[in-house]
Order: C-alpha cells, then sequence, then structure tokens
C-alpha cells in the first residue's frame, strides 16, 4: 500500500479503505435517486401529483393565474416512518446497509410506496462486494441484471420561499418584486459497461470470456448550494372584458434572478477493470488496479441562474411559455482532488490514495441546460383541464391532467410522460371549509432500476387564501 498523507496500522488502513468505498457508494445511491427527485417523489402537493404537474419544469408565470388556486399545501410524510425506521441502509459502512432498499427509500423518502421494495441481486450484490473487498472471482456470481436500466439521469431541486412586495395593484393589474430563499440540489448520474461485462451481467449464469477485459464505470456529480432570488412579478391589463369569466384576463410576467452561493460540490468518477484468465475467471492477481476512483471537490463556489415566463389569460382559456435555467451555472474554486487505486479487491488491504491541495485559480464552472415550457389550460364552471410540455432539463416531458369539481369533493386524474415513459395518477381534494381542504393522490412510480412500477401513495393539507 502506498498512502502520500501518512502510516497507518493494518485495521486503521482496512477501515479507511472500506470509507471511501462506502463513499463512493453512497455517491452511487445519491444518483440514482436523481432522477425521481425531480419528479413527483419530492413534491409537496397532492393536488399537483393528482394532475401530473410535477413531471417536468413549468412555466414560472402559470402560479399567478391558476384559476382561484392561491392556497398553500403542508405535505403529509406519510413515507418518513419507513425512512426513518430503517435509517440504516442508507450507511455503506453498516452492517444493515441494503443499496436496493436505500434507492426505494431515497427516490420515494414523503409517500408511502404500496408493495414491497424491489430488490436487484445481481447489482446489489456488486456493490456490497466492491465495498467489502470481496469481489467473486466467478462474476456469474452478478449475473441476471439488466444493464440497460444504468443509464443517464440527472436532479434538480430548487423550492423556493418568499414574500411579494406590491408597488402597484387594483382589481385588474398589479406589479411587485418578490424575495425568497431555499435549498439548490443538482444531481447528475452517468454509466457505462462495455459488451464483454455486458454479456456477464444480462446472462442467467455460466457465461465465461476468456482474457477479456471486463469495464464498467460510472460518475456522479453533485452541486449543493442556497439560492437566493429576486423577481419580477406583473400583471397587466389586457382583453378587459366585463363579466365574471373575464374578471382574470391580462398577461402575466415573470422574471426570476437567481443568486447561487455554493457550499459543496463533487465529482466523482469511479471504475471497475478486470482481466479474466483462460478460464474467464478473474486471478486475485490483477496487472493493474481493478478499482480506481477519482473524486474532486470543493467547498466555495457562486453563480446564477434566470427565468424568464409569460401566461395569458382569455376568458376561459389560459396559455402561456417560459424558460427556466437560463445560464444556471456555478463556478468552483478550491478545488481539492483524491485520486484512489485499490490494488487487490479481495481482501481490501492494498490501496493507494494521493491527495492533490487546491492550487491557486483553478476553477471549474458547471453549467445545467435550459428547459422550455409550454401550457394550456381550459376552465369550466364545474371542471378544468390541464396540459403542459417541457424540453430541455430531464429530456420530454408532457402531461394533461382534468379536474373535477363537486363542490366539497374534486376528482383529479392525468396521465404523464416522462423520458419516453407513461405513468397514470389519480386523487381527490376534499373541501371540509371554503380555506381549508386535504389532498389525496395514487401515482405511477418507478426508479431507473426498477423493472416494475409501484403505485405511491401522497397526502397534503391545502390552506385556501380565496
Amino acid at each position: 500500500m502506498v498512502d502520500v498523507d501518512a502510516p497507518h496500522h493494518n485495521r486503521s488502513k482496512t477501515a479507511i479503505a472500506r470509507r471511501w468505498r462506502g463513499a463512493f457508494v453512497a455517491l452511487l445511491l445519491l444518483g440514482s435517486s436523481a432522477s425521481s427527485a425531480f419528479a413527483q417523489n419530492y413534491s409537496f402537493d397532492a393536488r399537483r401529483i393528482a394532475l401530473g404537474g410535477t413531471g417536468g419544469t413549468p412555466n414560472v408565470a402559470s402560479h399567478l393565474v391558476e384559476e382561484q388556486r392561491r392556497y398553500k399545501s403542508i405535505v403529509i410524510p406519510v413515507g418518513l416512518v419507513r425512512v426513518i425506521k430503517n435509517i440504516n441502509v442508507f450507511y455503506p459502512n453498516r452492517k444493515d446497509f441494503d443499496f436496493s432498499s436505500a434507492v426505494e427509500y431515497a427516490t420515494r423518502p414523503l409517500h408511502q410506496v404500496i408493495g414491497k421494495v424491489e430488490d436487484y441481486p445481481g447489482f446489489h450484490q456488486l456493490v456490497n462486494d466492491i465495498r467489502d473487498a470481496h469481489l467473486n472471482s466467478d462474476l456469474n456470481a452478478y449475473s441476471g441484471f439488466q444493464t440497460d436500466r444504468l443509464d443517464f439521469v440527472e436532479g434538480l431541486i430548487a423550492p423556493n420561499w418568499g414574500y411579494t412586495f406590491m408597488f402597484q395593484q387594483d382589481d385588474r393589474s398589479f406589479q411587485g418584486i418578490y424575495v425568497g430563499a431555499g435549498p439548490y440540489l443538482a444531481v447528475r448520474a452517468d454509466y457505462n459497461v462495455n459488451s464483454e461485462f455486458k454479456k456477464i451481467l444480462d446472462g442467467s449464469g455460466d457465461t465465461y470470456i476468456p482474457f477479456a477485459t471486463l469495464d464498467l464505470g460510472g460518475g456522479t456529480r453533485q452541486q449543493t448550494a442556497l439560492d437566493i432570488t429576486g423577481a419580477y412579478h406583473a400583471r397587466y391589463k389586457l382583453f378587459q372584458r366585463d363579466g365574471e369569466e373575464a374578471r382574470r384576463n391580462g398577461m402575466y410576467v415573470v422574471a426570476n434572478y437567481h443568486f447561487l452561493h455554493g457550499f459543496r460540490y463533487d465529482n466523482v468518477n469511479a471504475r471497475l477493470s478486470l482481466q479474466t484468465d483462460s478460464a474467464g475467471m478473474v486471478p486475485p492477481n490483477q496487472p493493474t488496479a481493478p478499482f480506481a476512483i477519482d473524486w474532486e471537490t470543493s467547498k466555495s463556489g457562486n453563480g446564477l441562474a434566470l427565468d424568464f415566463g409569460a401566461a395569458f389569460v382569455v376568458d376561459r382559456w389560459e396559455f402561456g411559455g417560459g424558460v427556466s435555467g437560463v445560464a444556471n451555472r456555478i463556478k468552483w474554486s478550491q478545488l481539492t482532488e483524491h485520486h484512489l487505486a485499490f490494488v487487490n479487491l479481495e481482501d481490501g488491504s492494498e490501496w493507494v490514495h494521493v491527495k492533490v491541495p487546491p492550487l491557486p485559480g483553478v476553477t471549474t464552472q458547471i453549467e445545467l441546460p435550459v428547459t422550455y415550457t409550454g401550457d394550456i389550460a381550459y376552465h369550466r364552471e364545474k371542471w378544468s383541464l390541464y396540459n403542459e410540455y417541457s424540453r430541455g432539463f430531464q429530456g420530454n416531458n408532457f402531461s394533461s391532467g382534468l379536474e373535477y369539481r363537486l363542490g366539497a369533493v374534486e376528482l383529479r386524474g392525468a396521465a404523464r410522460m416522462s423520458q419516453g415513459d407513461w405513468y397514470a395518477s389519480g386523487g381527490a381534494g376534499f373541501n371540509l371549509t371554503r380555506n381549508f381542504g386535504v389532498d389525496v393522490a395514487a401515482f405511477g412510480t418507478q426508479t431507473f432500476l426498477e423493472a416494475d412500477r409501484h403505485l405511491a401513495l401522497a397526502i397534503s393539507f391545502r390552506i385556501d387564501k380565496r
């Protein structure tokens, strides 16, 4: 073993090596939850979940015009009970660590999932054996996993809370400045596996490839920041008519400026590269290091993002468009690099660790893609139809939802397309008083590892401001 930092005793060496492997597994877990975190599973509003409106990036102006819905939603986190009860599954250095359950809980922490957590025996065992440095020389022990499920995923969680200070307002128009703040968490993960390794992992066992190079790689990138937001909110007098249907007519405009103060940046790339012998087995003595990690991290970053949106209301119709994440970037400085290589994945005692301290003036800038959104809605006295499409971050997303109002009860249903897959949702709202209600939603959900979809339940309180 070579460690450029300091010498360690054998027990300490094993613990540190396990910690580094565990840290890689933890970041792999974070990346695995990225796509679901951006969609319904982190929403606080059961009404919007039932209407399918959380699969993409909404038009930033749409919330100003949503019919009679100036309300605040308070989530009932029914799913947190199981997460807290099984918290040990998240810690790679503990006996109770379970990759399958950890992915399940991380991607669906707030809502109750109906059905058993899926297990992915091959991939699950491979992750655990890398962590424990007990790789099986017969790689067929990890077969039965569909590597097509390993793909590129990304997600962004950026809720914002604040207040709009009005400097002009009447019954048909307003102008104001919004000031708010919230957390900003952006995650990206990608994976790749070469064709030889794919044959083994995708097979059902007894697949041996002599004198082959088997490569499995992946990377995760995480950015954590404070989002301080200043915005211009306005409604201009357009399409003015008399009558109840026209009381909300006008053009609604939103322009957001987000100042991003970065607290933590991690960029990890891991490579598993194995050479087989004449029997197609993996001998303990590999010609090169079988497992390597490159880890770049920073605790200092600053950036910005811009959003623009406009929406028009003409009697019963609402339509508009927007662009989100313009120039969405953070520049990170004081970068520290770790380069690790594990020489032996059977006992974990031989490893190389090189730490490169921050170099003055060296920075890296991470920019997220821009998202374009369009939406259209139609309202009648008893029902409303909502449609939304977005393209950019997270690919293509489309949702269409219907709400039918029966006085004290409101019924909702929707279909949502996200990353090429369709999901159904439905629910109901119970108006207990004029200003207070309970919303319930059932929706289909799936992590990128899962073959089958699950049904999940979301509940939230609704406080209307009408």
